[in-house]
C-alpha cells in the first residue's frame, strides 16, 4: 500500500491541480499495480466528477464496492443528481450529518424534485448559520429566491420567505430576475416586467462577463419579457423581443423549448397554424437532466391541444382528453379543469352560444361533476344572457357535492373559485339573501382551517356585516376574529373586527374594544370631505343594474295596456295611399266576394242574382213559403248548380277547329 501511495505521489507531482486528466491518467496506471486501492479509486473518482464524466465515476463507485461507497457518500450524491437520479440523491444527501456540501446537494435534489416547501427550510437553516464560505451568501440568496418563486407558482406562496422584492434583490441581475419571477407568479405583471428590465441592465452592465457569456444571460431574461408583455397585451413590444431571441442559440434544452413555445403564442393569430403545429412538434425531446417543472409541461401540453384545435384535430384533442378525464372525483385543479374547456371546445367544434350549448350538454350526464365543464357550460349560458340557467347549473353541481358520497370533497365544494361564481351568478340577478347565505356556508367552513383563503373570508365577513340576521352578524364578528388573528397588522380585519363588535355591543357591556386605538380618527378621514356641498348636491340616484333588464323577461303593467305601434315600410304602401281616409276592411277579400262588386253584363248580373245568400230559389217560390226548410233546401240546390255549371255542365260550346294535317 505504502509503495502504491508513493508512485501515486511521484506521478501527482507531474501534474497541475487543475489537471484532471493528468490526475486520471496516473491514477489508471497506479490501479493496474493494485486494483483493490481505495484511495487510487476514490481519487480516480473525484477526477471524474472534475471532467463532468458522472456515468463513468458512478461505474467506478459501483466496482469499487460497498467501502468505496461509504467512503465517497457526498461525490455520490452529487454524481448523482447530475445524471438525474434525484430522489437518490436526496436519501444519501440527506443521511450526511454536519456537512455543509451536503446539504446544498439535498437541497438542489429537492428543488429539481419540485419539493420547494423543503429547500426553502434548507436554504434557509443554511443562510442562519454562521459558517459561511466565501461568495456563498450571494449564492444563498440566489438559490432562495428561486425556491421562492417556486413557491408562487405552485400556490404556496405563504411558505415563501420573502414575498416582495427588497433593495438587495436589485444589486444583481440574478436576484433581480428571480424576484421578477415571484411578481409573475402572483399575478403582478407591471411590477415583473420592471425587475426583467432591471435584471436586463445589470447584465448587459457587468465587465468581468464576455460577449458570449452576456448572450446566454439574457436570453432567458428575454424569453420571461416575451411572455409578460404578451400577457399585458403589449404586442409591439412584444414583437421587438422576439427579434432579440435566436432560439438556436439557446444552449438549454428546456429553456429553448419554452421560447419557442412563447413565441408561437405570441404569432398565434396571425401566423398560419398548421405551420405553428409543425413546428411545435418539431421540437427535441429533452434529456433526463433538463426537464421542465410541472407548472411548465402542462402549460406546454394545453398549448399544444389548443394548436390541434386550430388545425381541425378535434377528434384526437377529444381522445387525448378525456382519458385524462376519466376520473369521476371533482377537481379544483386548474391544468384539470383546463383540459376539461379543451374537451368541451372540441365537441363543440369551438362553436359558441346555442350550437355550442346544443353539443356540450350531453357531456354533463356523463360527466356530472367535472366543474371544467360546468363552468364553460355557465360561460356559455351568460353569452347567451341566460344567468338563470346558469345558476341551476352550478347549484346542481354543488348540491350533488353535498352528498355524503363525497364527504372527503369539502374543500372542492366549499372552494372560492366556485363560491365567487356563484355569489356573481346570484348578484347579476340581484338575489342578496342567496349571496349573504353562501357566504355563511363559505365562512362557516373555512374559519376553522389552518390555512384558509383570506380573500374569501374578507368578502364574505363585509358581505354578513350588513346583514339584517342576528345569525350573520355573530358569524362575520368571528370571521373578522379570525382575520385579525391572522394577521394582527391588516387594517381592514382590524377595522371590520371593531364594526362588528360595536354593532353588537348592548347599553350595558363594554362600549368599544380597544383595537380601536390602531386606527384613524374618523376626523381625519372626513376632514376633506365638504358637507355643505353633499347637502347642496341631494341624493344621487343610481341607474338600474343592467342585468335586471337581461333576466326580467315580463313588461310591466302599463307598457302592456298600450298597443304596440307597428311600424309600416314605405316601400308596401300603395301609390295612391291616402292617410286621412279610413282603408277598405274588405280589401284583403277577391273583388268578386266584396259589397261593391257589381257584374258586368246580363249573365254577370243573372249569376249575381243566383248567387245571392239568404234568396228564396224556385221550388221555394212556386211553394209559397213552404217553411224554413224549404227555402234551405232551395238556397243549396241553386249554389249547387252553379258550381256544377261552371264546372262543365251543359251550354253552348263551340267545336274547336282542326289544325292542317292527316286525320
Amino acid at each position: 500500500m505504502a509503495t502504491t501511495s508513493h508512485s501515486l505521489s511521484a506521478l501527482l507531482k507531474q501534474s497541475t491541480i487543475d489537471d484532471h486528466e493528468a490526475v486520471l491518467k496516473a491514477c489508471n496506471i497506479s490501479l493496474k499495480q493494485d486494483k483493490g486501492d481505495l484511495q487510487l479509486q476514490h481519487t480516480k473518482f473525484v477526477a471524474l466528477l472534475k471532467l463532468d464524466r458522472y456515468d463513468d465515476a458512478l461505474r467506478v463507485l459501483e466496482e469499487g464496492g460497498g467501502d468505496l461507497k461509504q467512503r465517497a457518500r457526498f461525490e455520490r450524491a452529487y454524481a448523482l443528481y447530475k445524471v438525474g437520479d434525484l430522489e437518490q440523491a436526496k436519501n444519501i444527501a440527506g443521511s450526511i450529518k454536519d456537512e455543509r456540501g451536503a446539504r446544498h446537494v439535498e437541497a438542489q435534489a429537492s428543488y429539481r424534485l419540485e419539493d420547494f416547501a423543503s429547500a426553502a427550510v434548507i436554504y434557509r437553516e443554511l443562510a442562519g448559520d454562521p459558517a459561511a464560505v466565501e461568495n456563498e451568501e450571494n449564492d444563498l440568496r440566489i438559490n432562495g429566491r428561486a425556491t421562492d418563486a417556486q413557491l408562487e407558482w405552485q400556490r404556496q406562496g405563504y411558505l415563501a420567505q420573502e414575498r416582495k422584492p427588497r433593495r438587495e434583490d436589485l444589486e444583481a441581475f440574478e436576484t433581480a430576475y428571480n424576484a421578477a419571477c415571484g411578481s409573475i407568479a402572483r399575478g403582478e405583471l407591471s411590477q415583473g416586467e420592471v425587475l426583467l428590465k432591471r435584471a436586463k441592465d445589470l447584465c448587459n452592465s457587468l465587465s468581468e462577463l464576455s460577449e458570449q457569456e452576456k448572450t446566454a444571460e439574457l436570453l432567458p431574461i428575454a424569453v420571461q419579457q416575451l411572455y409578460v408583455l404578451g400577457k399585458l397585451g403589449k404586442t409591439e413590444e412584444a414583437e421587438k423581443i422576439v427579434e432579440e431571441i435566436s432560439v438556436q442559440d439557446i444552449p438549454d434544452l428546456s429553456s429553448r423549448q419554452i421560447a419557442q413555445n412563447n413565441k408561437l403564442a405570441l404569432a398565434s393569430t396571425t401566423s398560419n397554424p398548421f405551420l405553428s403545429h409543425r413546428i411545435f412538434e418539431n421540437a427535441a425531446v429533452l434529456p433526463r437532466t433538463d426537464k421542465l417543472f410541472q407548472f411548465q409541461t402542462e402549460r406546454v401540453q394545453q398549448n399544444g391541444l389548443t394548436l390541434d384545435l386550430l388545425t381541425l384535430k378535434t377528434q384526437g384533442v377529444i381522445n387525448s382528453t378525456s382519458k385524462l378525464l376519466s376520473s369521476p372525483s371533482p377537481s379544483i385543479s386548474s391544468h384539470t379543469n383546463t383540459l376539461s374547456v379543451i374537451n368541451a371546445a372540441a365537441h363543440a367544434q369551438s362553436q359558441l352560444g346555442r350550437l355550442g350549448l346544443k353539443k356540450i350538454l350531453p357531456l354533463l350526464q356523463k360527466r356530472p361533476n367535472d366543474i371544467g365543464l360546468v363552468l364553460t357550460i355557465i360561460q356559455l349560458y351568460m353569452l347567451t344572457q341566460n344567468p338563470g340557467s346558469a345558476t341551476t347549473i352550478l347549484e346542481g353541481l354543488l348540491k350533488r357535492l353535498s352528498e355524503p358520497s363525497f364527504s372527503e370533497n369539502q374543500d372542492v365544494l366549499h372552494s372560492p373559485g366556485l363560491t365567487a361564481t356563484l355569489v356573481s351568478l346570484y348578484s347579476a340577478q340581484n338575489r342578496a339573501s342567496q349571496i349573504k347565505s353562501s357566504f355563511a356556508k363559505a365562512a362557516s367552513y373555512w374559519r376553522h382551517k389552518s390555512k384558509p383563503p383570506i380573500s374569501l373570508l374578507q368578502a364574505a365577513a363585509l358581505s354578513l356585516l350588513s346583514s339584517s340576521s342576528a345569525e350573520h352578524n355573530s358569524l362575520a364578528k368571528e370571521t373578522f376574529s379570525t382575520l385579525h388573528t391572522t394577521d394582527p397588522s391588516s387594517r381592514f380585519a382590524t377595522a371590520g373586527y371593531v364594526a362588528a363588535t360595536t354593532a353588537q355591543t348592548s347599553l350595558d357591556s363594554p362600549p368599544v374594544p380597544k383595537e380601536i386605538d390602531t386606527l384613524t380618527p374618523v376626523a381625519r378621514l372626513i376632514a376633506s370631505v365638504d358637507v355643505s356641498a353633499l347637502e347642496a348636491a341631494g341624493v344621487p340616484h343610481l341607474p338600474a343594474p343592467a342585468s335586471t333588464e337581461l333576466t326580467s323577461r315580463k313588461r310591466a303593467l302599463e307598457e302592456r295596456s298600450k298597443p304596440a305601434k307597428k311600424r309600416v315600410r314605405k316601400s308596401r304602401l300603395p301609390k295612391d295611399y291616402d292617410p286621412a281616409k279610413t282603408p277598405d276592411p274588405e280589401r284583403w277579400l277577391p273583388i268578386r266576394d266584396r259589397a261593391s262588386y257589381r257584374p258586368k253584363g246580363r249573365k254577370g248580373r243573372a249569376k249575381a242574382a243566383a248567387l245571392t245568400q239568404g234568396g228564396v230559389g224556385e221550388k221555394g217560390a212556386d211553394a209559397g213559403g213552404g217553411g224554413k226548410a224549404a227555402g234551405s233546401e232551395g238556397v243549396v240546390k241553386a249554389a249547387s248548380s252553379v258550381v256544377l255549371g261552371g264546372a262543365g255542365g251543359k251550354g253552348p260550346q263551340k267545336k274547336p277547329k282542326k289544325k292542317g294535317g292527316k286525320k
